[in-house]
């Protein structure tokens, strides 16, 4: 097959390679179903259109794609320049991350976004990503890539929870926050920028993660159809508060790490009613 009329995505392949006695078993129905899900031809066209462009282009291209509007609060709280952790709340599964890296891309460039090192297939954003491998053989130096980035005058951009909000009870919330952007932000005296991201999933993606979770489902089945929630995004508008940054000399002994990302958690989900809220202990 030519450079140029390769597929970025074949569900077929991928279930071909990785398991062929499953290929042969798997119904055709199933294989079209999961290339409907992950939007196989409406990815491949994009990236043929647009495979070429790389990094702040490629965000913005995808943007455009799913003719996303972004609104800002809070852009002065915006660090310029310097080392710093931007770190916010994943409500939608890939264009929240598109919207935080855009906007702080209009102020500086020096930016790199923690992710799912699965993600780092998408070459077009090897300059903006820098992959977690928490099981595999890189694992090490993986660890220590992340580390460096901390290190560093860059921007670090995270969202501490790893996964995608999940509705519990009534609300909307991420899953319990890491504390290592917590203990990176102690040990390399960088300052947080809180970021809420207002936004949700469809319903059909929070009964299926319940669901699954009821059936007592390891397997985060509901991160297949995260492809076809970033559609379900198309034309909807993407809100930002930054707050105001917080100075690692907060985090003292009186907590736990554990405990001071949970009360950022709550803090971040603050801004949505009060984007002028300051960070303490007590909030």
């Amino acid at each position: 097959m030519s450079e140029e009329n390769k597929k970025f995505i074949d569900v077929a392949e991928v279930i071909r390679s990785k398991n062929p006695r499953l290929y042969k078993m798997l119904p055709g129905f199933v294989t079209r179903y999961i290339k409907r899900v992950v939007h196989e031809d409406e990815v491949n066209d994009f990236i043929a259109r647009h495979g070429h462009k790389t990094s702040f282009e490629f965000v913005d291209a995808i943007i455009e794609e799913f003719q996303i509007s972004i609104k800002i609060y809070g852009e002065e709280n915006i660090i310029r320049e310097g080392r710093c952790i931007f770190a916010g709340n994943h409500p939608i599964g890939g264009l929240d991350a598109m919207a935080m890296i855009h906007q702080i891309g209009l102020h500086r460039r020096d930016l790199m976004f923690i992710v799912n090192d699965i993600l780092l297939q998408l070459k077009n954003l090897k300059d903006l990503f820098i992959g977690v491998n928490k099981h595999g053989k890189n694992s090490v130096q993986s660890f220590k890539a992340i580390d460096a980035l901390y290190a560093s005058d860059k921007a670090t951009l995270i969202f501490p929870a790893g996964l995608v909000s999940r509705k519990q009870g009534n609300v909307i919330k991420d899953l319990q926050w890491k504390k290592s952007f917590i203990i990176k932000s102690k040990q390399y005296n960088s300052p947080i920028v809180p970021v809420y991201i207002d936004g949700r999933n469809s319903n059909w993606f929070y009964n299926l993660a319940n669901w699954r979770k009821r059936l007592g489902i390891q397997a985060n089945i509901e991160m297949l159809y995260l492809m076809d929630e970033m559609y379900y995004q198309r034309g909807k508008t993407v809100s930002l508060t930054f707050g105001k940054p917080v100075d690692p000399s907060v985090f003292d002994e009186s907590l736990n790490d554990g405990t001071w990302a949970e009360l950022m958690k709550e803090h971040v989900y603050s801004l949505k009613n009060n984007p002028n809220n300051i960070f303490h202990a007590g909030r």
